[in-house]
């Protein structure tokens, strides 16, 4: 029992010494939200054959020391038929974290990936919403993998550094 004790002591004393880690989602706010359906009311009208194309960014900026503003940006473009672009539903997710005791590598992928999968079903039900607004059926985003995508871009700056150097 005391040599419990006193092995919970040294564990409780070592984990002092270390930087603790600190993760808190302060706020979660649409920045910017777009909807246009440039061939309306005629795409009404046609065959609903559409084609989804997605593009998905991310990006963050340092507000203050260890407050972060983590910002996701959607924009769906659904074509219907031959180049006919049936409408554009825009959105910006947004949060704000504090995030703090992290090394480098941690808090790149924090901002670049858990943040993002944090917005993401936000994201996904404004769009959903805009879409329903517009009188189209739901487009029901899949679920991104964000650590993949993080993984490809954390590839690929390690490649482009490399290459930089040569």
């Amino acid at each position: 029992m005391a040599d419990e004790q006193q092995n919970n002591a040294t564990a409780n004393g070592a984990q002092s010494n270390q930087p603790q880690v600190q993760f808190n989602l302060q706020r979660i706010y649409v920045k910017d939200l777009s909807f246009e359906s440039p061939k309306a009311p005629a795409v009404f009208q046609s065959q609903w054959n559409p084609q989804v194309n997605l593009d998905l960014n991310t990006r963050h900026t340092e507000l203050q020391d260890g407050i972060h503003e983590v910002v996701l940006s959607l924009s769906v473009t659904v074509i219907n038929g031959e180049q006919d672009v049936t409408f554009i539903a825009e959105v910006q997710q947004a949060g704000i974290f504090a995030i703090n005791g992290l090394d480098e590598a941690g808090m790149r992928h924090t901002l670049g990936a858990f943040c993002p999968n944090i917005l993401f079903p936000y994201a996904r039900e404004a769009i959903d919403n805009l879409v329903l607004r517009g009188s189209f059926p739901p487009l029901m985003l899949a679920p991104v993998n964000f650590d993949a995508l993080f993984a490809q871009s954390e590839q690929r700056r390690v490649a482009e550094a490399a290459e930089a150097e040569a």
